[in-house]
């Protein structure tokens, strides 16, 4: 519990409060699912709690820190630099002591990724679907995550591609393989 606060007062420093309480109701849905899936729910609240530790850092500082830590930039990511606070995420909390897993669940949480594992596919779901979020759809969703994790997964991966190529921008190559692996579980 004390790494619980210990990131609490962090998160409340360095992010907006509209951010923080994304983060909180991210955490609140990460234990919900973690707990209806049977996996540690210590550790996805404190994944969940984190995942967002980098979003509100300046693009300009996002891309000095990857490079001070040796964090590779692909393609996408030079056009949409944004989605570097998943890395950084990542990074940022091995001070916490944050295992493997836990890392890869922050490091995916925005764009999938190929072989996710349940911690993963938890956070990126609670990620779309906390309490603070309200869009078309979001029920459903809602709904889909207590059912099938895959095929909710699955469904985020497909509407996110979707409205990316609307917007006609680049699509991160790790949520097309994301979504190629999970299409052929979710037609068994």
């Amino acid at each position: 519990m004390e790494k619980i606060e210990t990131i609490q007062k962090e998160l409340k420093n360095i992010l907006s409060e509209k951010r923080y309480q994304h983060s909180i109701g991210v955490m609140k849905k990460a234990e919900e699912l973690a707990k209806q899936y049977g996996i540690d729910a210590n550790i996805a609240v404190l994944t969940g709690l984190a995942h967002d530790i980098a979003k509100e850092i300046p693009n300009e500082e996002k891309i000095a820190y990857c490079k001070e830590h040796k964090i590779e930039i692909d393609e996408v990511e030079m056009h949409n630099v944004g989605l570097l606070h998943a890395k950084i995420g990542a990074d940022i909390v091995k001070k916490y002591g944050f295992t493997k897993e836990m890392q890869n669940a922050i490091l995916y949480h925005t764009t999938g990724h190929l072989d996710m594992d349940l911690l993963a596919k938890i956070i990126f779901v609670s990620d779309k679907i906390e309490e603070n979020r309200e869009y078309t759809g979001i029920e459903e969703l809602r709904k889909l995550a207590t059912q099938d994790i895959d095929k909710c997964t699955l469904t985020i991966l497909d509407e996110t591609i979707k409205k990316n190529i609307d917007k006609g921008v680049l699509v991160h190559p790790d949520g097309i393989f994301a979504r190629n692996q999970l299409l052929p579980l979710s037609l068994q």
